[in-house]
C-alpha cells in the first residue's frame, strides 16, 4: 500500500481556482497531485491509476455522473475511489452520486480542514480494503461464486458485471451467510460510519443485484423491517 507521500489524487474540476486551491492544500500535505479541467480529460487521466478522484459533478460536455460512469465501466479503473465535489446540495444529486459508486459527497463552498479528513478517511477505507480482500478466498454459495482479489462474480459458470458497491453489498451478504443483516450493519460495512445515505439506497443496490442474478435473486432474502440475508443453501 502507497504511503501518504506516494498516493495521487486526481482533481477534476472546471473552475481553475478551485483546483488551485485543492493542488495546494493537498501538496502540502504530501500528496502527489494531477489536474483536470473537463470530463473528457479526467476519464484519460483516470488511466493514470491514480489513489482517489475529487469528481466535481456540473463539468462541461461531460458531467460527473457520466465520468464516474465511464471509470466504473473499465476493469483498470472501476476500484478507484471517487469523493463528488459539487455546489449542488439535493439528496436526490447525492442518492445518485453514491448508487453511480461514489464513497462521499461534498458540497461547496468547500471546507479544507474537512476536505483533508475525508480524503485521509477515503484512502485509508480503500487502502484497507485491498489489504483484506488480497487475502480472502473465492466464496462459492450454490451456483454464484465471487471472487473478490479480481472483483469477479460468476453466476452458473457465466461472468456477471457488477460495478464497485454493488459488488461490496453482494460479497458483504455472502461473508455472512445465514445470518441475518441489518440495514445499519450494511451501512457501515460497506459504505462506511462517515458516509450519510438513506435506507432506499441499500434496497435500490439490492433490486439491481437481484436483477443480474436472474431466477437466482431469492438468494437474497429480505427481513421486513430488518435488512436482509443471504440464503445458506
Amino acid at each position: 500500500m502507497r504511503t501518504t507521500l506516494e498516493r495521487k489524487i486526481l482533481i477534476v474540476d472546471d473552475e481553475k481556482d478551485i483546483v488551485d486551491l485543492l493542488k495546494y492544500n493537498l501538496e502540502k500535505e504530501g500528496y502527489e497531485v494531477i489536474t483536470a479541467l473537463d470530463g473528457q480529460t479526467a476519464i484519460e487521466y483516470s488511466s493514470q491509476n491514480p489513489d482517489l478522484i475529487l469528481l466535481d459533478v456540473m463539468l462541461p460536455e461531460v458531467d460527473g455522473f457520466e465520468v464516474i460512469k465511464m471509470i466504473k465501466k473499465q476493469k483498470d479503473t472501476e476500484n478507484i475511489p471517487v469523493i463528488f465535489l459539487t455546489a449542488k446540495g439535493s439528496e436526490i444529486d447525492e442518492v445518485l452520486g453514491l448508487e453511480l459508486g461514489a464513497d462521499d459527497y461534498i458540497v461547496k463552498p468547500i471546507s479544507i480542514p474537512k476536505l483533508l479528513a475525508r480524503v485521509k478517511t477515503v484512502l485509508k477505507k480503500y487502502g484497507s480494503r485491498k489489504e483484506i480482500t488480497s487475502t480472502k478466498k473465492t466464496i462459492k454459495i450454490g451456483v454464484l461464486e465471487i471472487d473478490p482479489v479480481k472483483y469477479r462474480v460468476f453466476i452458473d459458470q457465466k461472468e456477471i458485471f457488477f460495478p464497485k458497491k454493488e459488488f461490496e453489498l453482494l460479497y458483504y451478504l455472502a461473508q455472512n451467510t445465514g445470518k441475518i443483516l441489518t440495514r445499519e450493519n450494511i451501512l457501515n460495512s460497506v459504505w462506511g460510519s462517515n458516509v450519510y445515505i438513506v435506507d432506499r439506497t441499500i434496497d435500490v443496490h439490492i433490486r439491481k443485484i437481484r436483477e443480474k442474478m436472474g431466477k437466482y435473486g431469492d438468494y437474497i432474502e429480505t427481513i421486513k423491517s430488518v435488512g436482509y440475508r443471504m440464503k445458506e443453501l
